[in-house]
């Protein structure tokens, strides 16, 4: 088992300050940040790993970023696109772990799939439970099927999408071989809450409207009339009406197509890194958007 003293949990638009970090890092399932999301590679990304610098022990990512290849040869660096990889975990191997050598600190993507990378680093790159690389593959692309258990573990943090205390309570269960009786009571009450985000997606998505290959919904004002709602379920349940779905509120539109689509978004929006499925930008580009997204077929 790896010698790893603290797990902080991130996104690629907010990341902590290098000079916070102890030691040696290693990043998981960090995206480089893209640009239309109000940051950029250049306001967020380098200077984390300037900030680093000689303490970036290894960077593993599966995201699609233009700017991977100026990293091709740097062997702190793993990067693959989603299309190779599904989800970071299956990067994590023993091998990979052993590369990196000591490690003090490891910075994870606050997901499922990030989540389980840095136990699976934890683990000395050995699967936390039989199958959870599938898990997060299908959790990550939304293709193909998930276990009882893994679906159990998605349902709890989509529960409590902002609960620092669950994510760190989730990879200690599944470090500790997933027998603390403790942990799995909070992991079934955080499950259970989902339901109601789940419920309230199925409303919100009683509103798209279909205009060609796109769905859209307005889910301004929604969450202050009626509470939380879970996105990612909105967006699947638009993929049922149109190639593509729209979730659009008072400051983001969030666009969504199928991971075996064929739709790339970030082509569409002019928009380097990230997610080629899944693209949002500020509310200010909505009729960009329409009219960019009119053009497929």
């Amino acid at each position: 088992m790896s010698a790893v003293k603290s797990v902080v949990f991130a996104s690629p638009r907010k990341l902590p300050k290098p000079a916070k970090l102890n030691g040696r890092v290693v990043v998981l399932d960090i995206a480089f940040a893209a640009e239309g999301t109000g940051a950029s590679f250049a306001t967020v990304t380098e200077p984390f790993i300037n900030g680093l610098g000689e303490r970036l022990a290894l960077w593993v990512d599966h995201h699609d970023h233009a700017l991977h290849k100026r990293f091709s040869g740097d062997p702190r660096f793993v990067l693959t696109t989603k299309r190779e990889h599904g989800a970071c975990p299956e990067l994590v191997t023993p091998e990979i772990v052993a590369r990196a050598g000591a490690v003090d600190t490891v910075v994870c993507h606050d997901d499922l799939d990030g989540l389980y990378s840095a136990a699976k680093w934890k683990l000395g790159g050995k699967e936390p439970y039989e199958g959870a690389d599938a898990d997060a593959r299908a959790v990550d692309t939304r293709v193909g099927e998930l276990s009882r258990r893994g679906a159990w573990m998605d349902r709890a943090l989509r529960g409590r999408p902002r609960d620092e205390k669950l994510r760190a309570l989730v990879v200690d269960y599944l470090v500790g071989g997933l027998r603390d009786a403790d942990a799995r009571a909070t992991i079934d009450e955080a499950s259970d809450e989902f339901a109601l985000h789940e419920e309230r997606a199925h409303e919100l998505a009683k509103g798209y409207v279909v205009e060609g290959s796109i769905a859209y919904v307005d889910a301004s004002g929604f969450t202050q009339r009626v509470g939380a709602y879970d996105k990612t379920l909105a967006l699947l349940l638009g993929q049922e009406r149109a190639v593509v779905s729209v979730v659009y509120d008072e400051q983001t539109v969030t666009m969504a197509a199928g991971f075996d689509s064929g739709v790339n978004l970030l082509t569409i929006m002019g928009i380097d890194g990230g997610m080629p499925t899944r693209v949002s930008v500020p509310r200010a580009r909505l009729t960009e958007a329409r009219e960019k997204l009119a053009r497929l077929r």
